[in-house]
């Protein structure tokens, strides 16, 4: 095998990350799904959660803003904690 021929670097495996495979925008359906637009935005107050909000916008703002998008995962990730102790 000649190095022009070597495989691709395998993608790393992340079975123990629970937003592996999740995309934004379910993420963000289970959330709305969960507490409400109007309670989404109480946790995380953004103007796209609370002022006329839309899938739409918000996965926009999402993804051009990286401190929002955090809080959305961990909201989503304390949510998950929460409901696999039973909550």
């Amino acid at each position: 095998m000649q190095d022009s021929e070597a495989p691709p670097p395998a993608r790393p495996e992340q079975p123990r990350n629970p937003l592996h495979g999740v995309t934004l925008q379910a993420l963000l359906q289970a959330l709305v799904d969960y507490y409400g637009w109007d309670g989404l935005a109480q946790r995380i107050p953004v103007r796209c959660f609370s002022a006329d909000p839309s899938m739409s916008s918000s996965l926009k703002f999402l993804r051009k803003t990286p401190w929002a998008r955090e809080k959305v995962e961990a909201l989503y990730l304390a949510t998950l904690r929460h409901h696999q102790r039973g909550g």
